[in-house]
């Protein structure tokens, strides 16, 4: 089998974007405040991004002869990233905190990714990881500027 890493790799990434997808979906829906009707819409494109990187995942891993996970009980099972009930409670400040939270771990994976596609010689796995990677820095920068902390991306 070619690719082993690389394969479980993906996968992980195909529970996270979506469970990620999610979480910032819940955020989008519950959100209040004097920054609403601006930062609204942007979680509406933060959400096509994520669309579009699990989309290219996805088909590059059953391009690899992979099974990208496909239920919701597969996806519970695997993601790594939290999730909680939906509540009025939080800022939107604090609910930024837990995108980007979502992000850096999203971060880390992607840098996983692009080093196991490197080992096992998946060159174009590994420049699509790359791409994705650099997309996730921009945003952990944009998110955590918003609620005035530094990305810490190089932690």
């Amino acid at each position: 089998m070619k690719y082993p890493k690389t394969k479980e790799t993906l996968n992980q990434l195909v529970a996270d974007l979506i469970q990620m997808h999610m979480v910032v979906n819940q955020h989008h829906w519950y959100m209040r405040g004097s920054r609403f009707l601006k930062l609204h819409p942007y979680l509406d494109d933060v959400m096509a991004e994520l669309a579009n990187q699990l989309d290219h995942v996805a088909e590059r891993l059953v391009t690899l002869d992979g099974s990208p996970v496909s239920t919701l009980s597969e996806i519970a099972e695997k993601t790594k990233i939290k999730d909680e009930k939906g509540n009025w409670d939080e800022s939107i400040d604090e609910r930024y905190a837990k995108i980007v939270d979502g992000y850096h771990y999203l971060d880390k994976l992607y840098e996983k990714g692009i080093e196991v596609s490197a080992e096992e010689g998946d060159d174009s796995t590994n420049d699509m990881l790359i791409e994705f990677h650099t997309e996730v820095e921009k945003r952990i920068w944009m998110m955590s500027a918003e609620i005035g902390s530094a990305p810490e991306i190089d932690q």
